[in-house]
């Protein structure tokens, strides 16, 4: 039996990938480099638009237990992405383009995947998994409101930050290190002053932005707030955000600078970094203007500036059950950052138990019970509950798990207890061999 993907995104790739271990042909849809969006650069598949960073990695962090839950589930994306790690602290953070490459050459030469470089302009029969992406399509679009009777999306804007080469910094204005010395000193910290912060926070409320269509403060996704918004918001909104000194002393001074620009490695050779937090949809002159005034960037080389771009989304519990399917047709899926999981690991789980929830259905077998002890569960949930009123895309969070149930001392503790039991449950269903 053959079932068919959309997209090769994360989630696609992911989908594609677990569906063809499992013996079924699969035939991937994928319409770069035919057709290409304003984000997308290369015709990899996997492409990591954003960041290059799939966050933090501590299983005290819920993204961190999230991607620990996927790496044992043997998750192609995981894989890829610890095979292409670049040092970035206690966060995995890749080589993008490597990264890329290598999910695209495994899934091309899989066996069992046929890729197909055309656009997709209306929902294919049954089974097929739509991953088609926050930036899907006009076309499809419109195909995906047919399809529900005319369900509108919801919608927010996400932004890209810049990417400079690391021999246009100033390293007499700046440092290696990680914060609190955590891990290996994986960051270039960029200091600055209290009268140089302030300076740079005005010229940021007032520099000139890049027309976005439909562009509104309030419709920004919080994790993808653009610099310029959070400077609108108060003086010292950045020096609680992606600014925050705390725990990153000047070896210079032995002190907390008043304010600090982080840069995290963006390739494997270390020849390119990105302004962490500095998503932006300034105008790239100004982006050039603004953020040269950071002391360690005045002679900053941009090979990237930031980007700013509508994503789309479903209004998913009222139209998607626990396994991202179609509540009428449990062999039509959804898969990814349009299910309203935010976050490249959060798009990823969302694409594997979509297949392997497909997966089970087609070969007759018990669908695999991911609970909200676990984090692909508690998302899965998340995003199907119809008690939700105003749906808004998320992140994974300890909050939507379910609690312990029981008292631990200590935030940490806390999560850390969560992690192991939710792990002991993954592993229990690995024994078992219900996944």
């Amino acid at each position: 039996m053959t079932v068919t993907v959309i997209g090769a995104g994360l989630a696609g790739c992911e989908a594609a990938w677990q569906l063809a271990e499992r013996g079924f042909e699969v035939r991937l849809v994928e319409m770069k480099p035919t057709k290409m969006t304003p984000a997308h650069h290369s015709a990899d598949f996997a492409e990591l638009v954003c960041s290059n960073s799939l966050r933090g990695d501590r299983l005290e962090n819920a993204v961190g237990l999230l991607k620990e839950e996927l790496r044992r589930l043997k998750s192609l994306i995981l894989t890829c992405a610890e095979a292409n790690r670049v040092e970035a602290g206690g966060a995995l953070a890749v080589d993008r383009y490597g990264f890329s490459g290598m999910v695209t050459e495994k899934i091309r030469s899989h066996p069992k995947i046929t890729v197909v470089e055309e656009e997709v302009t209306k929902i294919p029969e049954a089974p097929v998994i739509i991953a088609t992406g926050p930036l899907t399509s006009d076309a499809m679009s419109a195909a995906i409101q047919d399809y529900f009777g005319g369900q509108k999306y919801m919608s927010f804007f996400d932004a890209a930050a810049p990417l400079i080469t690391f021999e246009s910094i100033d390293m007499e204005k700046a440092w290696f290190a990680s914060r609190y010395d955590r891990g290996d000193a994986d960051y270039v910290n960029c200091s600055m002053e209290k009268d140089e912060y302030i300076a740079f926070v005005e010229a940021l409320k007032t520099a000139e932005e890049a027309p976005v269509h439909g562009f509104e403060d309030k419709h920004v996704f919080e994790g993808c707030m653009p610099v310029e918004v959070m400077a609108r918001r108060g003086e010292d909104t950045l020096r609680y955000g992606p600014m925050k000194p705390v725990g990153l002393k000047d070896p210079k001074t032995g002190k907390e600078p008043y304010a600090v620009v982080q840069l995290r490695k963006d390739n494997a050779l270390g020849s390119v970094y990105n302004l962490v937090g500095f998503q932006t949809h300034l105008k790239f002159p100004e982006q050039k203007r603004v953020f040269s005034m950071i002391p360690a960037l005045h002679d900053a080389e941009f090979v990237r500036y930031g980007v700013m771009h509508r994503n789309t989304f479903l209004d998913s519990p009222r139209l998607l059950d626990r396994y991202y399917a179609d509540r009428r047709n449990p062999l039509v899926a959804f898969a990814g950052q349009m299910t309203g999981v935010e976050g490249y690991v959060e798009s990823t789980a969302s694409g594997y138990l979509a297949a392997v929830s497909m997966a089970a259905k087609l070969q007759g077998t018990p669908v695999p019970d991911f609970p909200k002890q676990t984090a692909i569960g508690a998302l899965a949930q998340y995003i199907s509950d119809t008690s939700i009123g105003s749906f808004q895309p998320m992140n994974i969070n300890f909050g939507i798990m379910d609690p312990l149930g029981y008292k631990v001392k200590g935030k940490a503790n806390k999560n850390l207890a969560i992690a192991e039991r939710s792990l002991a449950i993954i592993d229990q269903m690995l024994r078992e061999h219900t996944i």
